[in-house]
């Protein structure tokens, strides 16, 4: 049958079926198999074939018939799965009733009243083990019934895995077959590599669309901050699941042994198709649906030393239970060069244009990576024991830069952003970050030599200072993990180190500081990194403290800074008009890296999802203290509105601001100041800064969200700055051991600038470099480490970003579109 006619037939059997008032009986054979016995539609047929408003005319008028059409297509796929396939019109009633539930299954989601119609039991469909067929005690609900046919498919011989039968005349049987051995690719717990088969490929991925929607009931529920259970993911992750090892791995090492370049002849993703692709697109997404702890986080504390070991524990989702007992150091490498690979790709600079395959899945494989680390803290490790987490940082600050000023990516910067927080709270991230960063990734930043922290102070400063409006909830998570890595940095670059200064300059200001409650905190959190690398990297860092001496009058403001009614007054009067760019006074600052982009906003039209609002820093971390030994110990949490950072002023000491803030007598340093980088105050981009979203403990879309800043800023209650409210905080601020390096530095550096004559600023840092504050700064403060600690704020966060990410990019076909998604809102550019 021509294609032609199989889509006017299967048209047919479609307008039959939403103009029958009358229901069709499941027996009346003749009339179903029109939608799958003769036809060889594609995907993409039916979703045209079988339009969203006749989906829905079935479901209200004639819900018996939209049942039926369910059960039968189920049916036929439970019957696929047991026969195995044999005949080439087997496989094809199997692809066409995948394709159908596939376009149905949103629509049943959709519909409250509907949302059970596959967890009831249908007479005849028994459990496994049981023969009495008719018997409704031992009746599978029809979910169960699709997944384990999902599941049975799989690993179907000579339909989704190379058969192993021994001659023409032998024949595999499926409810004996182990599927262990027919794993897809070689990888972790399997050496063989099959031969690629790109029809097999195009089967896993029909039946894995199929999965994902099946799971994407998620999507149809608001969001909560109760952890509710998907019924499809924790049956199809149970035991009741005898593919669940083998499946897990297969599409665990399908995404991480795929190399989208291949032999890396130029052009060759024009010439021809990539099956394997889009198989693994979807095996990361229903890896990252499926990889959704169930019940708390407790099993994340412990690190399993073998899968031996917690055979009979861990959680009761398989996937996360697989996950968490991988073990072995190739497994681990594997899986690591792997991530690294794809997440590298989209970066790889060729002399032709365009020759190279560019991927497009990179943010499932942030997420895939993030739950790897917290899932299996051995896998963490592992990543931060040697320079590859280099491998996954240079990207990640990529995606984070190129994103910073388009708001339909502000998702890929918040869990761009919770990884380098996750990792920041180990020490060694901190001494990786000291390698020289000699890769040339095409940035949108300024030119440096240097290290990868050095790298990392830059993008962050990118994205503080162009970054849209919308990222200023991330600016506490950003210097979080500065301040996580700053006892480690053992030599700042002069570019990095001016980076940072200007970022306290900006946030200093007086306009900066009373304009929001928690804005005060930006400047603890840059004061605790210099005093982190004063005192515990001090040798190396000569770029800093010769940054610091010439910003010294920043110091001095900060000590002095007023408190009383008039000065907060006229210093919110003082809030102007900024000009919509920033300018910059140095060529230097011009010149980007070569072969870069600027970062764009986002094209009009653009679709995004929305997103929960995230928990405040103090609800993301908790405090860490490391002791001499190198271990690490809990700091309790204290209560009180001002605990942020009420433990580095016990650390720090007071700060002695009476002493010390008399001390610039405004003499010049000698320095051609010129020389150095001037920069201009980024008010602009702060004026509007809302840190109030970052500290809601109730989640809110952003639609809703933008509601509540309205009705607030309208409201006759609310926020403004008291001189009670200054003093509470100024007098915390780590000013102790700045101070105290100004007093000995500066006047030091004035006098050999003027008995030697020096005018180049060369012959100061040799000067700082060699210098040596031992004995003369207050005794060295214990440092302190924000680690990430999940919570339900978080789960619910990536639960709606996963979702979101899921829904935009299976666009072909449309799997969701224009179904009434109630996690998050589709909002248009």
């Amino acid at each position: 049958m021509g294609s032609t006619d199989s889509k006017l037939n299967f048209r047919k059997a479609v307008i039959q079926l939403t103009t029958k008032t009358q229901p069709v009986e499941a027996t009346d054979d003749a009339f179903w198999d029109q939608f799958w016995a003769d036809t060889t539609t594609t995907v993409q047929d039916v979703f045209a074939l079988v339009p969203a408003a006749e989906i829905r005319a079935v479901r209200e008028e004639s819900p018996s018939n939209l049942a039926t059409l369910c059960y039968k297509a189920v049916e036929k796929l439970v019957q696929g799965a047991e026969s195995g396939c044999p005949t080439e019109r087997e496989k094809q009633v199997v692809l066409n009733c995948t394709r159908i539930l596939s376009r149905i299954l949103p629509y049943i989601f959709e519909d409250q009243d509907w949302r059970g119609f596959f967890w009831s039991t249908v007479p005849g469909a028994g459990r496994a083990g049981t023969d009495e067929m008719d018997d409704d005690d031992g009746a599978r609900p029809l979910a169960e019934s699709l997944l384990l046919a999902i599941a049975d498919l799989l690993f179907c011989p000579d339909f989704t895995v190379h058969s192993h039968r021994r001659g023409p005349d032998s024949v595999e049987d499926m409810q004996s077959i182990d599927s262990c051995e027919y794993i897809w690719e070689a990888g972790v717990g399997f050496a063989q590599s099959p031969p690629l088969n790109y029809i097999h490929d195009l089967n896993r991925t029909e039946l894995l669309r199929l999965l994902l929607t099946c799971f994407s009931e998620a999507m149809y529920l608001p969001p909560s901050s109760d952890n509710v259970l998907n019924p499809w993911v924790t049956f199809f992750c149970s035991t009741e699941n005898r593919h669940a090892l083998p499946l897990f791995t297969s599409l665990l090492n399908v995404v991480c042994a795929y190399d989208p370049v291949g032999y890396g002849i130029p052009y060759n993703h024009l010439l021809f198709s990539d099956y394997r692709e889009q198989l693994v697109e979807q095996a990361v997404q229903i890896l990252i649906v499926t990889l959704e702890h169930e019940g708390g986080l407790a099993h994340r504390s412990a690190s399993p030393s073998s899968m031996e070991e917690q055979e009979s524990t861990g959680p009761d989702n398989l996937f996360v239970n697989y996950l968490s007992r991988i073990h072995r150091e190739e497994d681990y490498d594997f899986v690591l060069k792997g991530l690294a690979r794809l997440l590298t790709n989209p970066l790889t600079q060729t002399y032709l244009p365009n020759s190279t395959k560019k991927i497009q899945f990179h943010q499932e494989l942030l997420v895939l990576f993030w739950k790897l680390c917290d899932f299996n803290k051995k896998f963490l490790f592992f990543v931060l024991k040697s320079s590859d987490v280099l491998d996954i940082l240079v990207p990640i600050l990529f995606y984070l830069n190129d994103a910073r000023a388009d708001q339909s990516r502000v998702g890929l910067m918040h869990i761009g952003v919770f990884i380098l927080l996750l990792l920041s709270g180990e020490r060694n991230f901190g001494v990786r970050l000291n390698k020289p960063y000699s890769v040339h990734v095409p940035m949108d930043i300024p030119v440096f030599t240097g290290t990868h922290a050095d790298l990392l102070i830059v993008v962050f400063h990118k994205i503080i200072t162009s970054g849209h409006q919308r990222l200023q909830p991330l600016f506490d998570c950003l210097l979080t993990i500065v301040v996580n890595v700053s006892p480690y940095l053992k030599s700042l670059s002069m570019v990095a180190a001016n980076k940072l200064l200007h970022l306290l300059e900006a946030f200093s200001t007086n306009w900066f500081l009373f304009s929001a409650m928690q804005n005060h905190h930006l400047v603890f959190f840059l004061l605790e990194a210099f005093n982190n690398i004063i005192q515990y990297q001090f040798d190396g860092n000569c770029n800093l403290v010769y940054a610091i001496i010439r910003k010294r009058n920043v110091f001095h403001q900060l000590a002095n800074l007023p408190s009383d009614p008039g000065s907060i007054q006229k210093a919110l009067q003082r809030k102007r008009k900024s000009p919509d760019v920033i300018s910059r006074t140095s060529s230097q600052e011009t010149v980007s890296m070569e072969g870069s982009h600027p970062a764009v906003p986002a094209e009009p039209g653009t679709l995004k999802t929305s997103l929960v609002a995230m928990p405040g820093i103090d609800k993301l971390t908790e405090k860490s203290q490391v002791s001499e030994d190198g271990t690490m110990v809990s700091v309790p949490k204290t209560d009180g509105s001002h605990t942020l950072h009420s433990d580095q002023s016990a650390i720090a000491g007071t700060s002695d601001t009476e002493s010390n803030s008399g001390r610039d007598n405004e003499v010049s340093v000698c320095v051609c100041v010129h020389m150095i980088c001037l920069y201009v105050s980024i008010m602009y981009a702060l004026k509007q800064i809302y840190f109030f979203l970052l500290y809601q403990d109730v989640f809110y879309t952003e639609a809703e969200m933008e509601r509540r800043r309205l009705s607030s800023a309208s409201s006759t209650s609310y926020w403004a700055p008291t001189p009670e409210w200054v003093l509470s905080w100024k007098c915390k601020l780590p000013l102790q051991t700045i101070m105290r390096l100004l007093q000995v530095l500066v006047p030091q550096v004035e006098k050999i600038c003027i008995d030697k004559g020096l005018t180049d600023e060369s012959e100061i840092l040799k000067f700082l470099q060699h210098g040596t504050l031992v004995g003369l700064l207050p005794v060295p403060h214990p440092i302190l480490i924000r680690k990430y600690q999940a919570n339900a704020g978080t789960a619910m966060w990536f639960r709606t970003y996963m979702w979101g990410v899921v829904y935009l990019r299976n666009v072909d076909p449309p799997i969701w579109y224009d179904t009434d998604v109630r996690l998050f809102e589709i909002q248009r550019m």
